[in-house]
């Protein structure tokens, strides 16, 4: 399939994965939450994407390329530390991180359905040492 590129955007802010619904018992009722905890994050993406909205949202098949860049931890910051990007290998989970980002742009509707991204390539890692956190967002639609 060849895929034709949409849209490419930078988000500021650090990546936050979605977290799983929560269960608790109150009184013998069960009750289903969603902890929020990536609600910030994903504030930052809605606005990062927002003035590239298609006129309707998308309804075909879409690749969705996210590169993620993470804080280093203090470890990762002296001077015999590599200084561009390295990769991240701690939490949260790259499937959780773009379920994040997913769950943001069928919000805002920028696609009918998360389903219709049928390809994905995620990418996690530490920042280059004079970078900021965020990510690199790119959606392409098949054709």
């Amino acid at each position: 399939m060849n895929w034709e590129t949409v849209c490419a955007f930078d988000v500021q802010g650090e990546p936050k994965g979605q977290p799983r619904p929560r269960a608790f018992v109150r009184n013998g009722h069960a009750s289903v939450y969603d902890a929020g905890t990536a609600e910030g994050w994903k504030s930052q993406i809605a606005a990062a994407a927002r003035p590239l909205l298609p006129p309707e949202p998308l309804d075909c098949p879409l690749r969705l390329a996210v590169s993620f860049f993470f804080p280093r931890p203090k470890r990762l910051l002296r001077a015999k530390d590599p200084a561009g990007p390295l990769p991240h290998i701690a939490k949260p989970d790259a499937d959780n991180a773009l379920k994040a980002v997913m769950d943001c742009m069928t919000q805002i509707r920028f696609w009918k359905d998360d389903a219709l991204v049928c390809s994905t390539i995620v990418e996690k890692q530490y920042c280059a040492k004079d970078q900021r956190p965020g990510a690199l967002i790119r959606v392409f639609k098949g054709g």
